[in-house]
């Protein structure tokens, strides 16, 4: 896979609607569940389109809201167009897809990834509320050849920004010219998240028997897109050994605006099953098993923090707290069906200390309610 760095600082968003916009279509989306529903991303199919510019809004309103187009197969077409609507409990809207004389004006990416060849060969992600990284094959190499510096993990880091503008760049840049740390919060987060060879947030691990198999580092990279909605990109895994089971895998992430768990699609060969999981690092937390969703709450250096893992029930068989005494290697695990070579499940965290949520009840009350959203996904139809 080749690898292409994508650098995209802003694109359109508009509020004021066009004198004249000619609609391509109404859609109408109905929410089914019994909680107000905001963050959750609408795509709409507009491969058949070939239009620059999009007005996208609420039927018989003068605002346009944001939207963002990607193209998901890279043919230099754009396939979806994202918005997020807001929609009450048992309501269903209406909205407006037009054609628009009008380019957008610039705004913040907040959902944004890229590969980091300056510090090694990260590859990070962000939005408004979190962040996270993973490692490269540079990095597993060093460790490898003893060269300081490296690390061999396919687990997933988080971040814990308090802030909701953009992180990354500034971290990295920082880091590296000695301007400041990541590992120190001057207000903004840090990185005091040990991942080692845990599976960190929502790394995958195949067991065999009583023992539990990860593969090495990400070899290949591609990024999808950026923008104010989603960020997305898929990472490629040499082929690696479970026990005598030959495991191919390749991931899709992708992290929506005002989400707290990042989506990550597995396209995996050779088992029936994963297992992601949530490191237990200290093992001095709290965790909690259900049907469609685990958690571990923990005590964190001054603060607290919150791990999640979501999945339907269409993946979902059940969860395991697996502990040892060897480093790193405690997690507690989501069992989770290979369906069509795939698997589909949320995960990511919650840091008091970012205000986001007071309390494991709170963090908890969350991953409750994100499982209901996903297994009850909103009704989008075109009229």
């Amino acid at each position: 896979m080749k690898k292409i760095i994508l650098l995209f600082l802003a694109i359109p968003f508009v509020i004021n609607c066009d004198k004249k916009a000619k609609i391509l279509s109404t859609i109408e989306i109905k929410n089914t569940l019994n909680i107000d529903r905001e963050f959750e991303t609408v795509a709409i199919d507009i491969s058949n389109f070939d239009i620059e510019n999009y007005r996208i809004s609420e039927e018989n309103s003068e605002d346009k809201m944001v939207y963002q187009l990607v193209d998901n197969d890279s043919d230099g077409k754009k396939d979806v167009l994202l918005f997020q609507p807001k929609i009450a409990a048992n309501a269903t809207k209406k909205y407006s897809l037009s054609i628009s004389d009008e380019k957008q004006d610039s705004a913040t990416i907040h959902c944004y990834s890229r590969f980091v060849p300056e510090r090694t060969d990260d590859y990070a992600w962000e939005n408004n509320r979190v962040a996270f990284r993973t490692y490269g094959p540079t990095a597993q190499k060093m460790v490898e050849d003893g060269v300081k510096g490296g690390t061999l993990s396919s687990g997933m880091d988080a971040w814990l920004k308090r802030v909701d503008y953009p992180i990354i760049n500034k971290w990295y840049k920082e880091e590296i010219s000695g301007e400041s740390s990541y590992h120190k919060d001057t207000g903004e987060g840090l990185d005091n998240f040990h991942v080692g060879i845990s599976r960190g947030v929502g790394g995958i691990a195949v067991k065999v028997d009583t023992s539990y198999y990860y593969s090495k580092n990400f070899t290949a990279y591609k990024t999808i897109t950026n923008g104010p909605i989603r960020t997305s990109f898929i990472l490629d895994y040499q082929s690696w050994d479970a026990n005598g089971k030959q495991i191919e895998e390749s991931k899709q992430i992708s992290l929506d605006y005002g989400q707290n768990l990042s989506r990550f699609e597995i396209n995996i060969k050779g088992t029936a099953a994963i297992a992601a999981g949530l490191t237990l690092h200290k093992k001095d937390g709290n965790t909690t098993q259900n049907n469609g969703w685990i958690s571990y709450w923990e005590p964190f250096d001054d603060s607290e923090l919150g791990q999640g893992l979501v999945a339907t029930d269409d993946y979902f068989i059940n969860s395991e707290k697996y502990s040892t005494s060897k480093k790193d290697e405690s997690n507690l695990y989501a069992n989770l069906k290979v369906v069509n070579g795939k698997v589909i499940y949320y995960a990511g965290f919650g840091w008091k200390k970012s205000k986001q949520f007071k309390t494991q009840q709170e963090w908890e009350s969350y991953l409750a309610n994100f499982a209901k959203r996903i297994e009850n996904p909103l009704i989008v139809t075109k009229l």
